[in-house]
């Protein structure tokens, strides 16, 4: 299995784990405060892991492209 498949595989699944935890807060399957903070914490967590896997790949994106370096210094008053 190629690394780009288990990304795939890992990010759909955080989507349908975060779904069926919206649904269940939503639906009006949550009892008392504590559960529902308790599920609020998990969707919070996996959405972060979802938005530092999609970092990590966008990072190699980035550092494939063009730098420019602007010198913020005036270089007429030296």
């Amino acid at each position: 299995m190629s690394l780009e498949s288990v990304v795939y595989r890992l990010q759909r699944n955080l989507d349908k784990r975060i779904q069926q935890l919206a649904i269940s807060v939503t639906s009006g399957g949550v009892d008392n405060m504590e559960t529902y903070k308790y599920i609020i914490g998990q969707i919070n967590a996996l959405e972060a892991t979802k938005q530092e896997i999609s970092n990590l790949l966008n990072e190699k994106e980035q550092n494939e492209g063009t730098v420019v370096d602007i010198n913020t210094k005036n270089s007429s008053t030296q």
